[in-house]
């Protein structure tokens, strides 16, 4: 390693040894007044706790002995303070209903007039259970008005009104003359489940100047996959403006997250992995509150995350009002999101701006039409892999012609290396070297470039496979679900960042990444690489990949070494049939010889300054 190069790293090592002295000094400082301040806040609180607990006994010594209601004092005072409508829907017995089509299953309580449990049909956890999104006394879903007093409708049981196949209506009266009617219906073959809030009345008992009503939504999502980190990832509430095409997702990738929501919203979902539940307003939600917060991986009852929404919905305090809305209860797959409007393809993520275009124009309609003919997805992505190579090809060709120019002009930049031994030449060294490749048609960028250009493919493959529902559950080799990794072997202890299984997928990426580097390095070497670089590209960049990509989707690491394999066999036909270094060097001389062309912009620069040093001699004149 060269002095300069040793210099410079003892220089940068000093620099992040005192920031982390001074940092570290500063800190020690800052925790020693926080812990002043949070012994005289303990102290005070400790002095208030005691006073009241002194309070609470004095009064508890001098308060009366409750006498315990009767069940008919408890009726009478439930009568006084709600009505008698509300109080009789406060106490009666637990009903359960179905509708069920060939998509969905969902089952409904009179408690609350909500969906109890729902249930995605023809897919399966990777235990092999049935994809139940949420189900339980753990979620909740009611109006919350003010009449006399705050209602919350997931209190009070309402009644049922119209049973069928297809229909479920079920009423909650609030007074004799007012009531609430919710309206289900679930068409065959759908995922959509239409529902209508039916307001009759309601003007008598809402205030005159309310103009919107909240509507709570609550659900605990129950986790469906088999790599825990992954899927909550992947997980979040999303929701959509009306009249914009984009979709906002609450902190992706974070354990919690929420927003307050100031302008309309066309729909919301709580969104897993490859599989969400959205409700959309037809009228638009006025504004709310969304959030939601992950469970732990250790949850006894195997629940995902907790999302809930307090929207509200425009009231226009008449005599009868009908406020449809719509559940949609789907799989993640890119073309029946489609399929269903309200741009919910959108919840797919596919990559920002130029990956998101490449995979939703390119990658999925090829995808999509070679699934039509093959069913294993193994060649699938071998195919795609194939056709990517193939358009990417005269990119790959025209960057290993360029690295092939520098390499054959090795000996000339040696011979000006020569010419300039000394450091203070080192600005005339490389003005000599550019000039050299500026005769010879050789270009700075001609080897990166390309390269360059291919990084948006491979950033939108990084998005397309960890999201793709094709690949959910469909195994090739020894890979069992290609969404996500494979494990030939289970660790018993844990690794840090790395985890506690053996990927054979990514474990072979790995190995192809390090042979692609050599053939690399090896073609590109012109002596004059840092040892450093060399070994972070042959050595470190393998081993990083293996501990980053370990739980990452099987797939994806088969179509990075489908990748390096297939690079690894077009370098070599490149290089043997389609790249002759003697033939290369000889055009290459032919066009040093040549007198060098000069560009029209070039040739109208040196035109404006031979006239400025005219006008600056007829001046001194």
């Amino acid at each position: 390693m060269k002095k300069n190069n040793i210099i410079g790293f003892a220089l940068i090592g000093a620099i992040i040894i005192g920031f982390t002295w001074y940092n570290g000094k500063n800190i020690e400082q800052q925790r020693k007044l926080q812990h002043q301040r949070d012994s005289i806040a303990y102290v005070e609180q400790m002095a208030l706790l005691k006073e009241q607990q002194i309070r609470d006994s004095i009064d508890v010594l001098s308060a009366p002995i409750p006498v315990v209601a009767t069940p008919e004092e408890k009726k009478a005072a439930a009568v006084q303070q709600l009505g008698s409508s509300l109080a009789a829907a406060m106490d009666k017995e637990e009903n359960f209903f179905t509708l069920e089509n060939e998509l969905v299953k969902l089952t409904f309580n009179n408690k609350g007039g909500k969906i109890h449990a729902a249930q995605i049909k023809g897919y399966h956890t990777y235990d092999s259970l049935d994809i139940v999104l949420f189900s339980g006394a753990g979620n909740d879903f009611s109006l919350r008005f003010f009449t006399n007093q705050q209602i919350s409708t997931g209190n009070f049981f309402f009644e049922p009104v119209t049973v069928s196949d297809t229909t479920l209506a079920l009423r909650l009266s609030i007074s004799e003359t007012a009531h609430i009617e919710y309206v289900y219906t679930l068409q065959p073959n759908s995922y959509r489940l239409n529902f209508d809030i039916n307001l009759v009345g309601m003007n008598n008992e809402i205030p005159r100047n309310v103009i919107d009503i909240d509507l709570y939504w609550m659900a605990n999502l129950r986790r469906q996959e088999k790599n825990f980190s992954n899927e909550s990832n992947y997980s979040t509430v999303a929701y959509k403006y009306p009249g914009t095409d984009d979709v906002e997702t609450l902190a992706m990738r974070s354990a919690e997250g929420s927003d307050k929501i100031t302008t309309k919203v066309e729909w919301l979902a709580y969104k897993l992995q490859f599989f969400s539940v959205a409700l959309a307003a037809h009228d638009n939600f006025m504004q709310g509150q969304v959030a939601f917060k992950n469970h732990p991986e250790s949850h006894p009852d195997r629940l995902l995350m907790q999302c809930e929404s307090t929207m509200q919905l425009a009231y226009n305090n008449s005599d009868t009002q009908t406020i449809p809305l719509e559940f949609y209860f789907m799989p993640n797959q890119y073309n029946t999101l489609k399929e269903q409007g309200y741009r919910f393809e959108k919840l797919v993520y596919l990559g920002w701006w130029i990956m998101g275009y490449i995979n939703r124009w390119v990658i999925i309609p090829v995808f999509d039409f070679l699934n039509k003919f093959i069913s294993n997805f193994g060649i699938i992505i071998l195919l795609l892999t194939i056709f990517i190579k193939l358009v990417l090809m005269p990119l790959t060709h025209k960057s290993h012609v360029s690295m092939a120019k520098m390499k054959v002009l090795k000996p000339e930049v040696d011979k000006i290396g020569e010419k300039y031994p000394k450091k203070e030449d080192a600005m005339k060294k490389q003005q000599e070297v550019m000039a050299l490749y500026k005769r010879t048609g050789v270009s700075m960028m001609g080897g990166c470039l390309p390269m360059l250009l291919q990084m948006p493919i491979l950033i939108a493959m990084f998005n397309f496979f960890p999201g793709s529902f094709e690949l959910r559950q469909k195994g090739f080799l020894w890979a069992d679900d290609l969404s996500t990794y494979d494990s030939v072997f289970d660790l018993p202890f844990n690794i840090p960042f790395y985890g506690n299984h053996v990927s054979l997928f990514v474990l072979l990426m790995a190995i192809s990444m390090f042979f692609y580097s050599r053939v690399t390095l090896a073609q590109t070497a012109t002596g004059n690489q840092m040892p450093g670089m060399k070994f972070m590209q042959l050595y470190f960049m393998p081993v990083f990949l293996l501990f980053i990509f370990n739980s990452y989707s099987s797939g994806l690491s088969y179509y990075f070494m489908l990748s390096n394999f297939i690079t690894i066999g077009q370098t070599w036909v490149i290089r043997k049939w389609f790249v002759n270094e003697a033939e290369l060097l000889r055009k290459m001389k032919e066009r040093a010889a040549q007198p060098l062309k000069k560009s029209k912009f070039q040739q109208r620069l040196e035109t404006m300054a031979r006239q400025q040093q005219q006008q600056q001699r007829q001046r001194r004149r």
